[in-house]
């Protein structure tokens, strides 16, 4: 027989592949007495294909359990995917948009049913992908993150968690996407720094006589309601006569009193700082980015 020399892939790649899977050579046993080693793929979301993560990760597996197999162990991959709830919503909701519809309208059973049948159409992309690829995975052990038995595994395990007192339930700042109108993880939300603009406001000084303000630089003047304090530096030379005294809440006949704390940057701004519960983060974030853009 001739060799050609240049290998064409696609002409031999996929029949091995479909072979090693019906031959059952990547299948663990249950019976076998030998030293087991396994592995859970880390599952890849359904709404999707294969990117050049998945690759570098699949393969350092893939290397790892071939390995084992020559070895002689009892070695498992064990393959899934992932339901990634909020991505498969925004997908079906994008196909809605195009007939004309969204989720409130269809109503939440039949929004899940055609949430069911995506995943039934495409969410098997990244299973023939790795198919096609090789992947010495048992597949006929693969598991989908919302199997009815891995979902009530996961419930009984909160709930005994719970009942032990090992989690609760608590208020929390979270990211709420109004879109969604539900909460997302920090890992979904994109991070974006903006160029603002400080405001000035004039705290008075509370019965000063005579009468004084305190002038506070702000990115955020719409929280101005919700303040508990004025921050100013312990070592800045302007407030040290106000340490220990309070100022006047503008429009809210609210006193505030002026505490002492390392953040507030007497270089920035005019030094003083509005203190919001529930904006630390959001003014932190914008008086670095004013720092940086200055």
């Amino acid at each position: 027989m001739q060799i050609e020399k240049v290998y064409e892939p696609q002409r031999f790649e996929p029949h091995w592949a479909q072979w090693w899977i019906d031959s059952g050579v990547f299948q663990a046993s249950v019976k076998a007495a030998q030293s087991v080693f396994s592995l859970v793929i880390p599952p890849p979301n359904v709404t999707g294909s294969l990117h050049i993560g998945h690759m570098l990760e699949h393969a350092e597996i893939d290397v790892t359990v071939r390995w084992h197999r020559m070895r002689g162990d009892n070695t498992l991959w064990l393959p899934g995917t992932d339901h990634a709830g909020i991505a498969t919503q925004m997908v079906v909701e994008r196909k809605l948009a195009e007939e004309g519809l969204d989720r409130c309208v269809l109503g939440r059973d039949r929004f899940i049913e055609r949430v069911w049948e995506w995943k039934q159409q495409y969410g098997d992309q990244i299973k023939r992908q790795m198919i096609r690829l090789g992947a010495s995975c048992d597949w006929s052990r693969e598991r989908f993150t919302l199997d009815p038995g891995l979902s009530r595994a996961v419930r009984e395990v909160f709930v005994r968690l719970y009942e032990k007192g090992l989690i609760y339930r608590g208020e929390y700042m979270v990211n709420w996407c109004p879109r969604c109108h539900t909460a997302l993880s920090d890992l979904e939300v994109k991070n974006v720094e903006t160029q603002g603009n400080l405001w000035h406001i004039r705290y008075p000084v509370t019965d000063a006589d005579p009468p004084a303000c305190v002038v506070v630089a702000t990115t955020r003047p719409e929280t101005m309601l919700g303040d508990t304090a004025v921050a100013v530096n312990a070592k800045d030379p302007r407030y040290f006569h106000l340490h220990g005294r309070t100022v006047d809440l503008p429009l809210m006949n609210r006193q505030l009193p002026i505490i002492l704390d390392d953040l507030a940057d007497p270089q920035f701004g005019t030094g003083a700082v509005k203190v919001t519960p529930a904006n630390a983060t959001t003014c932190r974030a914008s008086k670095s980015s004013m720092k940086t853009a200055a």
